[in-house]
């Protein structure tokens, strides 16, 4: 798993202020460039405008063509200097002499840079040159006179380190701009993380992968078949029973993720349990045929529906760990039955001994043999099945241990079958006898159950009936329904409705008859012989 050396908050500062400072940084530096150009070029603009200005002025154009003005040149260059706030203003004759000049003494005298030349030839233009004041961005424009031939030219000179400044200016803030950004971002950086780490119940990546792995692991580790939808009912999740048991069922789609599972499982009714319309718990339900136990909830966040899960496990499976169950619940009340009516004969024969009654224990000793003979040789002599007789014979037994007399009879043999159809066999006729042993071993005094087996045409008739009190004629209608007992105690209420689930699984039929002398249950079932 991997390891993160710096914790989530950490992590997303850092990140955040990196990805701002870089945006800052290329932003300025565009910015920068941008600003810079654009303060350049209004500058230039602003010397052009001024310099053409002054080239189209009358005290110009007078001075330069001889004619006599009220205002001298040097005057009006020097007011336009100060007015438009430029480093000089120079006004030149056709051979470069200045006519005006910031510094007086230096009129009369020639245009210093040398890159005067292409305004004396009639194009105006902006160069960067150095003169006498320094370093300059100069506008050149041309003088014409009345007849239209130029007479001189005008030069206007912007300091470059006024250039400077206000770049620099512009520049700083800029960097200001960008301080303030950092500062946000950074603030911004630790809100953020403070809020994904609250959204996270605290927690750190590593944990949360870790917690993830977990749960993918012991998601596909149970046994129980895991499917899970969200809002819109599309699967998110599929764990590796539910993916056999799908498989089984001949849904070969290699990934379900993603699917809406009403049309990859249209019987699930999942999207109802999102309506809050339906829960089921261990409700049985086919897919393709094959049968399956499952349960159905929603997932419920802050009181929202947000996805349902169902899990499921296959019937097979269900029926053959009943089987298990089955079987030894019988071992084990066989074996106390047995035990116990073992323990009634031993103290008979020790009183007897005891008396010295010997040929009286002889004779009792005889009978328990002979009895038992023929009750275990009556069963297994009609009943080929051996799980099915020994049912028949720990019943008997669990019979004589509530001082209640059982008889099985058989009409004909009754060959062997599957074990899973035997465990539906053990589950009808089981609780059916059960019922009637409570119901003599309460109420009457002579005590007599009877079980008549028959196996005619591929039907097996098994008959119950007993010399008990019966049940009232409101019952019969909802005797079956689960739940419903006339017993009292926890857990009652499910052998009845077992028993009526599995005959109508098996296609087969039950009747009750019950009058004030007893109660008779008769079942018919489809047996299918073993091969």
């Amino acid at each position: 798993m991997q390891k993160y050396p710096l914790k989530l908050s950490t992590i997303i500062i850092l990140f955040v202020c990196l990805v701002v400072i870089i945006s800052l940084l290329i932003t300025g530096w565009l910015i920068r460039n941008s600003t810079t150009n654009n303060i350049e070029t209004q500058l230039r603009e602003k010397a052009v405008i001024i310099s053409r200005t002054v080239a189209d002025s009358q005290v110009v154009e007078d001075e330069l063509q001889g004619e006599p003005t009220e205002e001298s040149v040097q005057s009006y260059a020097m007011e336009v200097q100060r007015d438009a706030d430029v480093m000089f203003v120079v006004v030149m004759d056709m051979d470069g002499i200045r006519k005006s000049h910031p510094e007086p003494d230096r009129i009369g005298k020639h245009f210093v840079g040398g890159d005067e030349k292409r305004v004396l030839e009639g194009e105006e233009y902006v160069s960067r040159s150095t003169g006498t004041l320094g370093d300059s961005l100069r506008a050149f424009s041309p003088v014409y006179g009345d007849d239209g031939n130029q007479v001189g030219a005008v030069a206007v000179g912007i300091s470059l380190d006024a250039v400077q400044s206000s770049i620099m200016e512009s520049q700083k803030r800029i960097v200001l701009g960008c301080f303030l950004g950092v500062f946000v971002g950074i603030v911004g950086a630790v809100v953020l993380a403070r809020y994904i780490k609250r959204s996270l119940f605290g927690l750190e990546p590593s944990t949360i992968a870790r917690i993830h792995e977990e749960r993918n692991q012991m998601l596909q580790s149970v046994h129980e078949g895991i499917i899970a939808i969200d809002t819109d009912a599309n699967i998110v999740l599929v764990n590796r029973s539910a993916r056999d048991i799908l498989h089984k069922a001949g849904l070969k789609t290699s990934d379900p993720i993603g699917l809406n599972i009403n049309e990859y499982l249209p019987n699930t009714r999942l999207n109802q349990v999102l309506q809050g319309k339906e829960f089921g718990v261990d409700q049985e339900q086919r897919i393709n045929g094959i049968s399956i136990i499952t349960s159905r909830v929603p997932v419920v966040v802050n009181d929202r529906i947000i996805g349902a899960i169902a899990t499921f496990r296959d019937k097979t499976e269900v029926n053959q760990l009943a089987e298990q169950l089955t079987g030894v619940q019988m071992y084990a009340d066989t074996l106390r039955a047995q035990s116990h009516e073992f323990m009634n004969k031993l103290h008979v024969l020790q009183g007897m001994i005891t008396l010295g009654e010997y040929e009286n224990v002889k004779q009792y000793i005889s009978r328990l043999v002979d009895y038992s003979a023929y009750e275990v040789g009556n069963v297994t002599r009609y009943v080929k099945d051996a799980a099915f007789a020994g049912f028949l014979i720990g019943k008997m037994s669990y019979a004589r241990e509530m001082k209640v007399e059982l008889t099985v009879s058989c009409e004909t043999e009754i060959p062997e079958t599957d074990s899973s159809f035997v465990h539906e066999i053990i589950t009808i006729l089981g609780n059916v006898i059960d019922n009637a042993i409570d119901s003599v071993a309460l109420h009457n005094e002579e005590r007599e159950v009877y079980v008549e087996l028959s196996f005619i045409d591929d039907l097996m008739t098994m008959t119950v009936w007993d010399n008990g009190p019966g049940l009232p004629k409101e019952y019969e209608e909802i005797m079956f329904k689960k739940g419903f007992s006339t017993k009292k105690g926890i857990d009652r209420g499910y052998g009845l409705f077992l028993t009526k689930q599995s005959v109508e699984g098996l296609d087969g039929s039950i009747d009750v008859e019950v009058n004030s002398t007893g109660t008779k249950f008769r079942v018919i079932i489809p047996y299918e012989e073993r091969s």
